[in-house]
């Protein structure tokens, strides 16, 4: 399919990837896609040309864009050669990266003159404020599904969220803060606060790895709390996949758990935004 590409200016400054099908007049459903820690990256962009591809208008704000760029320690260049030496790191090790000294002992495994670099891209990405941090990003990415669905490509059709890691996370904010929201799709994202659930007007789509220890634990409250609140959750849980199974840029990737997963996601994405939903 012929699909037409852009770089965009979005509120607040961040640059937005928007993908759509090239030869479609009339208005889409649209989706705002929500990138994993590194960024809208070869990954995410492969994603958003899938979506466009299955008759979407994608969004994807790339949040560590200011200003019509990125800081350096945060540049696309920057943050890629950081997760490669991530994919070196024992997954246990990740907990401790906001600390400085936790921080230093896993970058010993670097030659002395990329440590500083690594170091500083790492600081920018896992920041001791992180939960400040995380809800900035929230409201800015609010703010982007308003501009999509305003948008002459997507105006009167719905909008949903889908994301990845952190970035499912953030898909599922945006649904405590947008009441207008109609779908939001969650790849191994920590759910919201239980506080925050009676807020969700939209159904949710989940998918997580069962080797995905951390996430794991929390998916019988989350679950629990979704359900007493009376919201629609689907959640799928697929055996012996691990965080990130999604991603066929890493070593996590599993193909049997993303097939799977991603048939999930066009069938609810169809049913939520499409013409008879």
């Amino acid at each position: 399919m012929h699909l037409a590409t852009s770089e965009i200016e979005l509120p607040g400054s961040r640059i937005g990837h928007l993908v759509r099908p090239e030869r479609v007049e009339e208005p889409l459903p649209g989706v705002v896609l929500v990138q994993e820690i590194w960024g809208v990256d070869e990954h995410i962009r492969d994603v958003a040309a899938r979506l466009a591809a299955a008759g979407y208008v994608v969004l994807a704000p790339a949040l560590f864009s200011r200003d019509g760029g990125f800081p350096p320690p945060l540049s696309p260049e920057r943050v890629e050669r950081a997760k490669r030496f991530l994919d070196t790191v024992p997954p246990q090790a990740w907990a401790g990266l906001p600390d400085a000294a936790k921080r230093a002992e896993v970058l010993l495994g670097l030659a002395e003159g990329e440590r500083g670099p690594v170091n500083e891209t790492l600081a920018a990405i896992f920041p001791k404020d992180r939960e400040g941090l995380l809800a900035g990003w929230a409201k800015d990415l609010a703010l982007a599904v308003a501009w999509l669905r305003a948008s002459p490509a997507v105006k009167g059709r719905r909008v949903g969220t889908l994301g990845f890691c952190v970035g499912g996370a953030l898909a599922a904010e945006v649904a405590t803060l947008d009441p207008a929201l109609c779908a939001a799709v969650v790849f191994y994202g920590a759910p919201p606060a239980a506080d925050r659930l009676a807020r969700i007007a939209c159904p949710f789509l989940a998918h997580y790895g069962a080797e995905d220890a951390r996430l794991m634990q929390l998916l019988p409250s989350f679950e629990g709390a979704m359900r007493a609140a009376g919201k629609t959750l689907e959640l799928h849980v697929y055996p012996g996949a691990p965080h990130a199974f999604f991603n066929d840029t890493r070593r996590s990737y599993r193909v049997e758990a993303s097939r799977e997963a991603w048939a999930r996601t066009l069938s609810f994405l169809a049913d939520r935004l499409g013409p008879k939903a």
